[in-house]
């Protein structure tokens, strides 16, 4: 297993309150502003949809932890991704890890490319969508 891919994880100080940043990343309506279309709901066990560009993602809530982070797991590649919250006084550290990752020369289904193919392109995807939190939270 010494080939599995490492987690991708992305930091960013978010100029906004914990619990504004909380808002944003535990809710349906929250989540859709900067991420994707979803039913998401902010209990352990509750499944949900991310409306991703392959079709619906089936999501399971796996932990909540207000206003301090959460994870889910994400689609069937044995995913998941994790929110984590920091309180920097008037500001919040948020993190981002997504994790999960299988062999690198492994395929992922639905995208049918190398699982190091889709991990390299989704950690460059998720500093835009981080900074589409961003701009949601702050603005």
């Amino acid at each position: 297993m010494e080939n599995t891919l490492q987690d991708i994880k992305q930091t960013v100080v978010i100029e906004a309150p914990i619990q504004k940043v909380w808002d944003q990343v535990s809710t349906s309506e929250g989540i859709e502003a900067w991420f994707m279309p979803n039913d998401f709901q902010a209990v352990v066990g509750h499944e949900f949809h991310l409306q991703s560009p392959f079709g619906p993602s089936p999501c399971k809530v796996t932990e909540v932890d207000p206003p301090n982070g959460l994870t889910f797991t994400w689609d069937t590649e044995g995913w998941f991704v994790s929110f984590i919250l920091k309180e920097l006084g008037e500001k919040t550290e948020f993190t981002l890890i997504h994790g999960g990752w299988k062999q690198a020369d492994e395929l992922v289904g639905k995208a049918n490319e190398k699982a190091s193919v889709i991990r390299e392109r989704m950690s460059g995807g998720w500093v835009g969508i981080i900074e589409d939190l961003r701009k949601a939270v702050e603005s």
